[in-house]
């Protein structure tokens, strides 16, 4: 899943300004933790995507790297999608490279382009197989995550079985472009041939489609050598076709290109029993989505909440914190909230696909699509009025929460829309903290985070080291809305506030509740 608001594609202006707020310099913890360069060491795949800051279009990036281990990138590969561009989608090979891993997991990595240039990355691990990533280059502005590869699955049986997959980004489809989002569930046989599927669709420039058929089409790895040696490859889905990077038999990247426009976003393989009525869809679920307000006062929008399903069509004890566009709201389970159910849908029977909705006078009626790939995980899309977004649903497999059971080192990413004047412009953070059983001043960490409008190449719009300190306040059970109170420092030290919602004892969904920002982002439990 990734968590950039396309918003940013469509209205972002020549401007940077520097972060209000106000407060002295962090100085960051010195790093400890159980990292170091040999914590990277395999083939990675990554996938990115942002806002190139020449024209404000939508750019995103997947490939595969290669790490020793000892601070080397041997070699490396890459699918780079510029809208602004005006070119298709281009394929660039890295040469060699190096990387640092500190003790806490945070890290640089500098990837050398054959032919000249380099790429910057921040990174923050959660584990060895692992990690968050925001381009520090100030060359563009994107985000996303890597992932530990398989190169023995590196051939076309490896994707068997049927996937979820959850891409977002801008579409061509309409007079203008627009912002999309499609989720949905295919199958795949093991000998290149897509079995057919189904989709859910909500481009800002049509209504929302519902549930559409995904005909038969096909896949294959590359045979020029970049199939076996980083798992590339390319599928079609309907009338779109993506480049692929496998991770494993479990999961690949995805970038659409094709003059459909663009988007990208992961295929997660379903495992587990998987719902095929209301009777199997019970329990407590927390959700997190961004996205974009698409009609009236056209911006940027965040949701994360949770709700309960009874296994009989009922939600219940429905908590929800919204920032649209700098406007925030909340609702509880003492919200007057009317018109709850959920839908598990017997028309695609074993798809997994499934609905949910709720209403409440002040924010309206709140729809969203979801897909299943597991009985506790789900990709999600937003299709309520005016609205495309698309996230995740996990379920809360805890029925409490304190500082002492969420205590720990935590990984995190953060991303959105700072809403300055005359125009916003795009932020993302990456970093790491530690999380204590304290009641107050728990948080202390560092970030790396760049803050960047159009045209502010070489602009001081990066900044590395910043040191992090707050306070988590666990409100009752901890189940509902949490709050982090984060002090950022930096050349021009700043605080968030997020409303934050737990799934497990280790992931935190957040929003950001202030009037300035509408951003989002997690938080996992560090692993090793």
């Amino acid at each position: 899943m990734k968590w950039i608001l396309a918003t940013m594609t469509i209205v972002m202006a020549g401007f940077l300004s520097a972060c209000g707020g106000s407060g002295a310099n962090i100085t960051p913890p010195p790093p400890t933790g159980n990292f170091s360069n040999a914590s990277l060491n395999g083939q990675y795949a990554f996938s990115m995507s942002g806002v190139d800051l020449n024209s404000g279009a939508y750019i995103a990036r997947i490939g595969s790297l290669a790490a020793d281990g000892q601070g080397h990138i041997t070699s490396g590969l890459e699918d780079v999608l510029d809208l602004g561009s005006g070119s298709p989608a281009s394929l660039v090979t890295f040469s060699n490279g190096t990387y640092h891993i500190q003790a806490n997991g945070r890290g640089l990595i500098i990837l050398n382009i054959t032919g000249g240039g380099t790429l910057q990355f921040s990174a923050s691990l959660q584990s060895n197989s692992q990690g968050y990533l925001v381009q520090t280059d100030g060359l563009a502005s994107t985000s996303g995550a890597l992932e530990l590869q398989t190169p023995l699955q590196f051939s076309a049986n490896a994707i068997n079985g049927r996937y979820v997959f959850d891409f977002s980004g801008i579409s061509f489809a309409g007079t203008t472009p627009s912002v999309i989002s499609l989720i949905g569930q295919f199958g795949a046989d093991g000998n290149g041939v897509v079995t057919g599927g189904t989709a859910d669709v909500n481009d800002s420039s049509f209504a929302p489609t519902g549930a559409v058929a995904i005909a038969a089409s096909s896949y294959q790895l590359d045979t020029n050598g970049n199939g076996t040696n980083f798992g590339r490859g390319t599928m079609t889905l309907g009338a779109r076709t993506f480049a692929f990077y496998i991770v494993d038999s479990t999961r690949a990247e995805l970038l659409e290109e094709d003059p459909l426009g663009g988007t990208s976003g992961p295929a997660i393989l379903q495992t587990g029993l998987i719902p095929t009525q209301n009777s199997g869809f019970k329990g407590s679920f927390a959700f997190l989505t961004g996205g974009s307000q698409t009609t009236g006062n056209f911006g940027p929008d965040a949701r994360v909440g949770r709700f309960t399903a009874d296994g009989a069509g009922g939600i219940g004890t429905i908590s929800l914190h919204e920032n649209n566009d700098g406007n925030n709201a909340q609702l509880s389970p003492g919200s007057s909230i009317s018109n709850t159910s959920y839908t598990i849908d017997t028309s695609n029977a074993g798809s997994g696909r499934g609905t949910f909705t709720f209403h409440n006078s002040s924010i309206g009626t709140v729809t969203y699509v979801f897909y299943l790939s597991s009985p506790t995980r789900a990709v999600i899309q937003d299709v309520s009025a005016g609205i495309v977004g698309d996230g995740t649903m996990v379920s809360q497999s805890a029925a409490s929460f304190t500082t002492a059971s969420v205590a720990g080192n935590y990984s995190f990413r953060w991303n959105g829309v700072e809403l300055v004047a005359p125009s916003p412009f795009d932020e993302n953070y990456v970093g790491q903290y530690a999380q204590t059983a304290a009641a107050t001043s728990n948080v202390a960490g560092v970030v790396d985070y760049a803050q960047l409008g159009l045209n502010t190449i070489n602009t001081n719009g990066v900044t590395l080291n910043a040191g992090i300190s707050g306070t988590l306040t666990i409100a009752g059970d901890g189940t509902q809305n949490n709050t982090y109170k984060i002090a950022i420092g930096g050349p021009t030290p700043f605080t968030v506030n997020f409303a934050a919602y737990f799934a497990d004892n280790g992931t935190a969904l957040m929003v950001c509740a202030d009037g300035n920002r509408t951003t989002v982002g997690v938080a996992t439990v560090q692993t090793q």
